[in-house]
């Protein structure tokens, strides 16, 4: 999800304790430089140098959107980006109370300076250029894009990129939805962006535009709870270089980056990331592919 200059703007504003810290390769190739963040020193909540001494301090957005958390209630554990954080949390030995949530707008969460939070969790895509602003984790999750419509659009039946060219398409402001619509897609006119996805599918509802591209969870979900006969015209085979990969974003240089990214490995590798995305994430069937 790289950030650009945009065009037009339409509405408003996973108990084991780690040993040690020493970056893996697949952490080192996810996670940001981290020329500031531990390489010794045991991952545990005596020894880390949280914003809150013995406290875990986990961004969101508000509101956050199922199925990333249910009920814009991140604090209940439920939903499959919520579920994470409580289970990076007891990976580096903080207890379920010990985990205290606030709430920052994607946008101001990318942007360098100051943060209010120990980690972010947020749909957050890891590019190089973020890299520049923030630290990442090694990825949690590996997501598609698709294009989302209603049933009778212009959009509806499309089965080709070349189908979509001619529509007028949308997404929100600062995300690898937009990027791929704008170079994979390749729309014949300029994109229509939005602030929230609140906002794209309040303007694919009224017919402002023919469709809009989200993630594919996004879209499972706003097709059949948000949306009047919403349809999922299909997903992008090419969503960017190795697919579009959600990391726990950190301060630069964070001392918590090689903890934190520790832990999500030993949650891919002891099968817990796989067992969470199939509780919360099961519905995303299969759709069809646009080329």
């Amino acid at each position: 999800m790289r950030r650009r200059p945009l065009p037009l703007v339409l509405a408003a504003a996973t108990t084991l304790a780690l040993a040690a810290c020493a970056p893996q390769e697949e952490s080192t190739d996810a996670a940001s430089g981290s020329g500031g963040s531990a390489a010794t020193g045991a991952c545990t909540p005596d020894e880390l140098d949280t914003l809150e001494p013995g406290t875990l301090t986990v961004a969101t957005d508000q509101p956050a959107y199922e199925p990333w958390v249910v009920d814009d209630t991140p604090e209940n554990g439920e939903g499959f980006e919520s579920a994470v954080a409580y289970a990076v949390a007891e990976q580096l030995g903080y207890a379920e109370d010990d985990v205290t949530w606030t709430r920052v707008p994607f946008t101001a969460a990318i942007q360098p300076g100051p943060r209010p939070f120990d980690f972010d969790i947020n749909q957050f895509s890891i590019t190089e250029e973020r890299r520049q602003a923030v630290d990442f984790s090694s990825p949690y999750y590996t997501v598609s894009q698709a294009v989302i419509t209603t049933a009778g659009s212009a959009a509806d039946g499309a089965t080709s990129l070349d189908d979509l060219r001619g529509l007028r398409l949308g997404a929100q402001v600062a995300t690898t939805s937009l990027d791929v619509l704008t170079e994979v897609i390749a729309p014949e006119t300029e994109p229509v962006v939005f602030n929230t996805n609140d906002d794209a599918k309040l303007a694919l509802q009224n017919g402002q535009v023919d469709a809009i591209v989200v993630d594919l969870p996004t879209a499972f979900y706003i097709t059949s709870a948000e949306l009047d006969n919403g349809v999922i015209v299909g997903q992008l085979e090419d969503s960017g270089e190795g697919g579009d990969q959600f990391g726990l974003l950190l301060a630069k240089d964070s001392p918590l980056t090689d903890c934190v990214s520790q832990a999500v490995d030993a949650l891919r590798e002891d099968g817990t990331l796989a067992d969470l995305e199939q509780q919360w994430l099961s519905d995303v069937a299969d759709a069809p592919v646009l080329s």
